[in-house]
């Protein structure tokens, strides 16, 4: 059976946007760490000692009720990181972090990311746009979860979720999906079952399948649109995975969408 290569920095495509510069300063405390599916990395309240960059894994951030319930609010792949709340002047996070799809991160101790942000170069500029487009999503989130159907919401939430993985593979409970969108497990199944049947995807054991992703598309509401549309926007270097050399060219070009 063939070995899986080690996942290198570089596939996070946040990391792989810095300037060489700033990747000697960095890269040399980055530490690859396993994220298992639904290993919890950051509990509402604690205290938060890493920032991590996934490179093969995607992340949830939940909002958890008094009673247990949870809804996600937004997801984090290979496109960012988790832990923008060192960035913005916290040392917690009012939401719980969970592996959505297991793989791996680089992770960045709380006192490296501070001192390269206090820079005021690449990674500041960067990590106020990324921040913009996470709050985009959680707005697009609230919206969503309030005028759209499950199945709708479901659409929405796996094209998110396949944005930020190197395949088309997905692996995960019907009853964890139900968790992820707040709804119950029962509202899920049927929903991917009418998904299979107009055969946009497969499952089996856990295991969904993207078969036609134009179609899942269209049938997904706008929220998906929007929430991709404005992180393509905002985040430049995910289509064209460019490397930044000059922080002024982030903060005052005028980017277009691809």
């Amino acid at each position: 059976m063939a070995v899986k290569p080690k996942p290198e920095p570089q596939q996070n495509h946040l990391l792989a946007a810095l300037s060489p510069e700033v990747q000697n300063r960095l890269f040399p405390y980055l530490e690859l760490v396993p994220l298992p599916l639904r290993a919890l990395m950051y509990e509402s309240g604690r205290p938060m000692r890493h920032v991590y960059f996934p490179t093969d894994s995607i992340v949830s951030l939940q909002y958890v009720m008094e009673n247990g319930t949870s809804t996600a609010i937004l997801v984090v792949g290979n496109e960012g990181l988790v832990g923008i709340t060192l960035f913005m002047g916290g040392e917690s996070t009012p939401s719980r972090s969970i592996v959505q799809s297991a793989g791996y991160a680089y992770r960045l101790p709380r006192r490296r990311v501070k001192e390269e942000f206090n820079r005021h170069g690449q990674l500041l500029v960067l990590m106020l746009r990324y921040t913009q487009a996470l709050i985009t999503q959680v707005a697009q989130t609230a919206v969503c979860n309030r005028h759209h159907s499950i199945d709708q919401q479901l659409c929405r939430w796996l094209l998110l979720s396949m944005d930020r993985l190197s395949g088309g593979h997905l692996t995960m409970t019907q009853e964890f999906i139900g968790n992820m969108l707040g709804v119950r497990r029962e509202g899920v199944t049927q929903a991917a079952l009418k998904l299979r049947q107009l055969g946009v995807i497969s499952y089996s054991r856990g295991m969904i399948t993207v078969l036609d992703r134009a179609k899942l598309e269209e049938l997904s509401c706008e929220c998906y649109e929007v929430v991709k549309k404005e992180t393509e926007l905002l985040l430049n270097y995910l289509p064209q995975r460019q490397t930044i050399t000059d922080a002024d060219e982030i903060s005052t070009a005028t980017l277009k969408s691809p």
